[in-house]
């Protein structure tokens, strides 16, 4: 039996209204993003310490940031979302490219020729810069529960890197964690600068450019101080090369550059603390790194400090209509 004309409108209104569509805010899309990065990045401590067997840390990280964007390049031009950058965009491109991207990323790799995976976790120590920065110099305002779960996840950090434990008569291993603190600081500035930037380009538009700037210097230094390309061409090698690129690079970037667009600098570099958690247990699992009884208090104290400052922000960032809390 048809429906007569006057029934027709009520029944295309009905299917319309029975089934509501899901609007994500941009404070939960970027938590959505930080979440995959999160577990992408934590596994890739142990992948990376893997792939450095196979290749010195220089040509290391210029590969992963040529196949990062070689990736996001096909992926524009083939979906005709390419966008040449322009004269505002550049700050954005210098900053990424050249502190997060080039910098973090080689003296990382660099340093974990000389310690293990686990202890790379001193690279996810930003909010001992962000929070200070971001209250003294920009302003930004913290309640005291966010406060204190900065302080939680801090002190968590601090007792998975024992300062007692280092051997500070081996100065192989202290010039490698001193390389740590110059990365961290290098890419809690970038997260600053992100975070109140007025740039109109997406990070997604803006990655395979960033990417393209990184690779550029560090193939030139991989190719001064380590000499030619250096990788063995083991499939181990080009598995590992094969998750860095993709996805720790190309995905990763993207991911965590757009969240840093949304949320607040505390609540990036607080929620960052997951890495290290995620990069150990992964560790212990697949590298046969050792569970101490201080790594499990330390990573208590991580998760603990991020659930505070999470549920500090999601109670906060969200007026009556909907959008953002000024």
């Amino acid at each position: 039996m048809s429906c007569t004309s006057d029934q027709q409108p009520y029944a295309a209104q009905a299917s319309t209204t029975s089934r509501p569509t899901i609007r994500l805010s941009p404070q939960a899309k970027g938590g959505l993003l930080l979440l995959a990065a999160i577990m992408i990045w934590g596994a890739n401590w142990p992948v990376m310490k893997l792939g450095l067997s196979h290749v010195s840390p220089l040509w290391f990280s210029a590969t992963r940031f040529a196949s990062g964007a070689l990736c996001l390049f096909a992926l524009q031009l083939m979906t005709g979302t390419l966008r040449l950058p322009t004269l505002a965009d550049m700050p954005l491109i210098v900053s990424v490219g050249l502190l997060q991207m080039l910098a973090f990323t080689a003296l990382g790799a660099l340093a974990m020729t000389h310690i293990e995976a686990g202890r790379a976790i001193l690279a996810y120590t930003t909010p001992l810069w962000v929070t200070p920065v971001a209250i003294i110099v920009l302003r930004e305002k913290l309640s005291a529960r966010q406060l204190m779960g900065t302080a939680l996840g801090v002190v968590g950090v601090l007792v998975l890197f024992n300062p007692l434990t280092l051997d500070w008569g081996d100065g192989v291993l202290v010039k490698a964690n001193l390389m740590l603190l110059l990365a961290l600081f290098c890419w809690a500035m970038c997260i600053l600068h992100l975070r109140h930037s007025r740039a109109k380009a997406t990070a997604y538009q803006l990655a395979p450019w960033q990417m393209l700037l990184a690779t550029l210097p560090l193939a030139g230094l991989a190719r001064w101080i380590e000499g030619p390309f250096s990788g063995d061409g083991s499939n181990t090698l080009w598995t590992v090369l094969l998750f860095v690129g993709p996805l720790a690079t190309a995905f990763c970037f993207c991911a965590v550059n757009a969240a840093s667009m949304w949320l607040s600098s505390t609540s990036m570099s607080s929620a960052m603390l997951a890495v290290p958690v995620v990069g150990l247990l992964m560790s212990v699992f697949f590298l046969g790194e050792s569970l101490t009884p201080a790594l499990v208090i330390g990573i208590l104290s991580i998760v603990g400090g991020i659930l505070v400052v999470t549920v500090s922000a999601s109670n906060k960032s969200v007026t009556g209509d909907g959008n953002p809390a000024k």
